[in-house]
């Protein structure tokens, strides 16, 4: 790994064994990316890879070669206004509305060992200085006297670049960014297909893929979170690109707020991507000698197809993003008691729950939503985060105590962000709710969101919250959010900084949950928002853990857990079996497809186990039992897709993945068949990240019985790693799809070496 500085070449050389950034200095003395890819020598020169031509219709600056237009060149941090048309990186105006041409040329540099560190933003860290190198390009505009600090860093075992931004305002003027992205890159291709994550409440982060077209395509997200609709990640593929071959980038954003991912194909074949804060409705007043810092952008490179770049990821995100004690750990099996009782509970009921759980062999017992206040149903006490007495007449700690005594762990929900209209700290505070006082709020949920911008709301909620804690013995927090942000107005801000809420928010919820987890390291932060809207890097900085989404349907979490793993890791992904009917579509599967769909996270229960009857409690005492034997496979293993339908997104009849030990001696296979099908032929199902020389012994365990085990057993007893990785395990066959079975079967085959 180094960065390397050619100055007669003026090139800056970023590479490890990975891959190669070569960034040069144009004419205009601004910089440019040459190349992005496989890792080229140290020795070389590549300032060459940019070339100029003039073009008819083409721009120039007086002094500069007529054949040098800022149209048509690779720029690192581009602006607008000088003969470059396409989307900038960085806008300014003055204070009289007047738009700023800005003019960044290359001042100084500095080439160092490690990674600096982000005071108010999430971001991926080194604990020793050898694992990563940075580079630090400072710009500089003279006549505007804007200083803009590019940082860069390469981690010495992983293709990917973090890249950031510091704009500095050195003159005695406040001047207003209408726009800071964290990252551009400029290919030389429109070769590129994008991929990225859609969805809904219920259905977040399906994967989507699409080629590339002329023109400006996006994602991004207004809603004051990430957002289900769109997930703060894409990536740019070839377009035979899959999951063992092909190039790729992918590009994640470290930040819960509102974002934008763009792509933009020019005229001569060309792609600019750029990756940042949304700019629609952004503002941000910089006054004289302030500093604004963008989120963090990651860039992983890959030669060799999605699954390799899903591995450094999620490296890099368990190792270098999620801190603290929660880092390494295993994840406790859990069960909540909302889908159980939803509101209606009490604390025999709740003490009960805990015992039937106890007995199955879970670990932490959830208390959700309505323990506070006098909340009945949603339209109530957000904000009055004193125990509801009707409900646990002993409180929290007596109800803790009681759970503890259990041998259980004791977690649970709150809301902080949120505050409803019949809540007497509404009633004290109105001014503390988004939104003007004067002008109609819009609710959502029965619901209103306290301004998180200011500081004395996050003040109380910190009190508030850590009252809560030392309170009673509470190892778990389920923290949710449950609408998005309307009326995005701050009575905090004065009128010319209201561009700048919908950051100063979500600054104010890093800055809670950074005091929290500081003070209460030993507590596990579950990140949730109505499910999967606020899924994203920067929570997991805090939130070791995410709900990855209300709908705990087997079936639906196939794509929804499928498209999560191209950046998220399996401990991260909070993946519960639920009671069926499914609450949320209404369907029927196996216990046992529940909980293999379930393991591949962080695994636990969304039911009341005193309505199961004696042979699924015996059911899920084995499921729980086994999981724990295999938890830090399932949890931090390498993870591998293999096989996703014809279109690749997990929405295939047949579903496949695997979990793979990082000594390769162990491993887990989870095969979904969605529908039954009716006298089917035999298909190979190929494994993955094996080694090749090892004898591994296979065992499967079907969703429910089955008649004809003769194609089933086929693929049980040793096995060479070399024979799984060429010919696979046979599916398919009457042993598969006997007509006891029907439809949403599933089989887990494990495989230990031997």
């Amino acid at each position: 790994m180094a960065i390397l500085w050619h100055p007669e070449e003026k090139e800056f050389h970023l590479r490890n064994d990975y891959l190669s950034y070569i960034i040069t200095l144009l004419p205009d003395g601004s910089p440019a990316l040459a190349y992005i890819g496989r890792p080229l020598s140290p020795d070389g020169r590549y300032g060459r890879l940019i070339r100029f031509e003039d073009r008819a219709l083409s721009t120039h600056q007086p002094g500069l070669p007529p054949s040098f237009c800022l149209e048509y060149v690779p720029r690192e941090y581009p602006t607008y206004g000088r003969g470059d048309f396409r989307f900038p990186a960085l806008e300014f105006v003055c204070e009289n509305g007047m738009p700023l041409v800005v003019d960044l040329q290359y001042r100084s540099h500095r080439i160092y060992s490690g990674k600096p560190h982000l005071d108010e933003l999430p971001a991926t860290y080194c604990e020793s200085d050898a694992e990563a190198e940075s580079l630090t390009l400072v710009l500089e505009d003279r006549a505007h006297q804007i200083e803009v600090h590019l940082h860069y860093t390469l981690f010495a075992n992983h293709p990917i670049v973090a890249r950031r931004v510091s704009i500095h305002n050195s003159g005695s003027k406040p001047i207003y960014l209408k726009r800071a992205l964290s990252a551009v890159l400029d290919l030389d291709s429109a070769d590129w297909e994008m991929l990225h994550f859609a969805g809904a409440w219920g259905r977040e982060r399906h994967l989507v893929r699409r080629p590339l077209v002329p023109g400006f395509q996006s994602i991004g997200s207004s809603r004051g979170s990430s957002s289900a609709q769109h997930n703060p990640s894409a990536i740019f593929a070839r377009p035979n690109t899959s999951e063992t071959s092909g190039e790729a980038i992918g590009a994640l954003l470290v930040y819960s707020g509102n974002f934008s991912i763009d792509a933009e194909v020019g005229s001569h074949g060309t792609t600019r991507l750029g990756i940042g804060i949304n700019p629609f409705g952004f503002s941000w007043k910089l006054k004289s000698t302030e500093t604004f810092e963008t989120p963090e952008a990651l860039f992983v490179y890959t030669a060799q197809g999605f699954g390799e770049m899903t591995h450094h990821i999620h490296r890099l995100l368990n190792r270098r993003l999620i801190r603290g004690q929660w880092q390494k750990r295993e994840r406790p099996i859990l069960i909540n008691n909302w889908e159980a009782t939803y509101f209606q509970f009490d604390e025999y009921k709740l003490l009960s729950i805990a015992r039937s759980a106890k007995d199955l062999g879970a670990e932490l017992f959830v208390l959700d939503d309505g323990w506070f206040g006098r909340r009945k149903d949603d339209t109530s006490s957000l904000g009055d985060w004193k125990v509801n007495r009707e409900k646990l007449p002993g409180g929290l700690e007596s109800l803790a105590r009681k759970i503890t005594d259990l041998g259980l762990s004791f977690g649970l929900w709150i809301e902080p962000e949120m505050v409803s209209p019949d809540s007497d700290l509404y009633r004290q505070h109105p001014d503390w709710a988004i939104g003007s006082p004067f002008e109609k709020r819009t609710l959502g949920r029965n619901q209103l969101v306290l301004d998180m911008s200011r500081s004395e709301v996050v003040d109380y909620l910190f009190d508030t919250i850590s009252g809560i804690l030392s309170s009673a013995p509470i190892s778990y927090i389920k923290w949710d959010m449950n609408r998005h942000i309307t009326e995005p107005v701050s009575a905090g801000l004065p009128p010319d900084e209201q561009g700048e809420f919908f950051h100063r928010y979500i600054l104010g919820v890093y800055r809670l949950y950074r005091r929290l987890t500081q003070v209460f390291p030993h507590v596990l932060f579950e990140s949730c928002s109505a499910g999967g809207n606020r899924f994203d890097a920067g929570m997991l900085a805090f939130a070791p853990q995410a709900w990855t989404s209300d709908d705990s349907d087997a079936i639906e979490r196939l794509k929804i857990q499928w498209g999560t793993s191209f950046f998220y890791p399996p401990s991260a992904m909070g993946a519960h079996v639920s009671a069926v009917p499914n609450h949320q579509v209404g369907r029927i599967t196996p216990l046992w497809t529940r909980a293999f769909v379930a393991f591949f996270g962080a695994f636990g229960y969304e039911l009341d186990p005193e309505k199961l009857t004696e042979a699924e409690k015996a059911e899920v005492r084995e499921q729980i039992a086994f999981y724990k034997q295999w938890r830090i496979l399932f949890q931090f293993g390498d993870f591998y897709r293999l096989e996703g339908g014809r279109s690749g997104d997990g929405s295939g009849n047949f579903v496949a993945w695997m979990s793979v030990s990082e000594d390769r001696r162990r491993a887990a296979v989870l095969v979904v068949q969605v529908l039954a099908q009716p006298n089917p032929g035999f298909s190979h199902l190929l494994l993955r990240g094996l080694d090749p020389s090892l004898n591994y012994q296979i065992r499967v365990r079907p969703a429910v019985a089955v008649k004809n085990e003769a194609s089933l057993r086929y693929n049980e007893g040793l096995r060479r790693g070399d024979e799984l990785e060429y010919v696979g395990l046979l599916l398919g066959g009457d042993g598969w799809n006997g007509g006891s079975r029907g439809d949403f079967a599933s089989w887990l085959f494990t495989l230990e070496a031997h």
